[in-house]
């Protein structure tokens, strides 16, 4: 799945589902940048076919309703929506 790295301090596997217009998808990719952690991001409307149906699927099975931001913790946790308080609990911050 194509998708893209941020380098910075390693606290796990955090992967970003995002969509490339929204707005809440912006302040959380923003806001994993400026804690300083690496995390990868995937903006799925931009992937097509196959690719895109596997990334819904994880989306789904994290986030029934589909929507986004959808955040992946370590493939425990995951947080939909931007909310600052939580995400920066659940990365140590």
């Amino acid at each position: 799945m194509i998708g893209e790295h941020v380098n910075g301090k390693n606290v796990g596997k955090v992967v970003l589902y995002a969509l490339s217009t929204c707005g809440w998808c912006e302040k959380t990719k923003q806001l994993l940048r400026t804690t300083g952690i690496a995390f990868d991001f995937i903006y799925v409307d931009l992937l097509e076919g196959v690719e895109q149906d596997d990334a819904m699927d994880i989306v789904e099975r994290w986030n029934p309703h589909g929507s986004f931001p959808t955040l992946v913790i370590n493939d425990r946790k995951s947080i939909v929506g931007f909310r600052e308080k939580e995400i920066r609990e659940a990365i140590g911050l």
